[in-house]
């Protein structure tokens, strides 16, 4: 696919995306919690979740007939073909059930191995962060780039706490502790793709979380590297893409935060 059927497609799609990220607003502070279903350990789902997935499915099929998913909720068969979306139709979920306006509709495209589309958006504040394969990073029509800022001690963070496999909390504390000393502070906003969607931006220097999944990370990592950031995992390679360690940002405060990480996780 081209740069210009590139281009054409983010526009089709990037309605259908913003179509479920209204939905979304329509029904903040609607849902009960007779109507919340508990999946696994702190993670959590309702009819919001479901019906912004079948909005995205239906919608980005007709923008890519033949096309495949790899969807959170699972709403429709999962399965891998040349062009496959990833979505999670409401990154942020506990967020959103607790009537917190921090979340964001995430979805990628990959073609084979490759991501080659992002989109982020954030309807609460109307903000929709994108990219397709060699575009740059954008965010409603504005260039982004990774922030230039080449030290750690003026650099904000951003990071994810642990909520399940909670055998890693003392490697994450350490890190924690290193990282609070080291740096203007850190932030947690429970939506790890806006969490990617502003390091793009330049208003987080770096990211960095694990026990993530691929729909969590994989539209805002690839806007991170369209913006001209770095991703990796915690040591360095290139086992980020299932979201169970990564780190991203601007190459410089990247790379420290990875040294501080490589100590606490070895």
């Amino acid at each position: 696919m081209d740069n210009k059927e590139l281009e054409k497609l983010f526009y089709e799609s990037c309605r259908v995306v913003t179509k479920a990220g209204k939905f979304l607003m329509e029904e903040f502070g609607k849902v009960s919690a007779a109507q919340i279903e508990t999946k696994s350990l702190n993670s959590l789902v309702s009819y919001a979740d479901k019906k912004a997935e079948g909005i995205l499915t239906e919608g980005l099929l007709k923008c890519l007939p033949g096309s495949t998913f790899l969807t959170e909720e699972k709403t429709v068969s999962q399965e891998r073909g040349e062009f496959q979306w990833i979505i999670d139709p409401l990154d942020g979920t506990t967020n959103f059930l607790h009537q917190i306006p921090i979340y964001a509709v995430s979805v990628g495209l990959r073609q084979g191995d490759e991501m080659i589309l992002g989109i982020v958006y954030e309807p609460n504040r109307n903000e929709c962060f994108y990219a397709w394969k060699g575009s740059g990073a954008f965010l409603n029509g504005k260039r982004i780039s990774v922030k230039k800022n080449d030290k750690l001690a003026d650099s904000l963070l951003a990071t994810g706490f642990p909520y399940y496999e909670f055998e890693k909390t003392p490697q994450y504390l350490e890190a924690l502790k290193e990282l609070m000393q080291s740096t203007r502070g850190l932030r947690r906003m429970g939506a790890a793709a806006v969490d990617l969607a502003y390091t793009a931006a330049g208003r987080f220097d770096a990211f960095y979380e694990y026990n993530l999944e691929i729909w969590d990370v994989a539209a805002g990592y690839f806007i991170v590297q369209e913006a001209g950031g770095v991703v990796c995992d915690f040591s360095g390679g290139t086992q980020y893409e299932d979201g169970s360690q990564i780190i991203a940002g601007s190459p410089k405060i990247t790379k420290e935060v990875l040294e501080i990480l490589k100590k606490s996780f070895r």
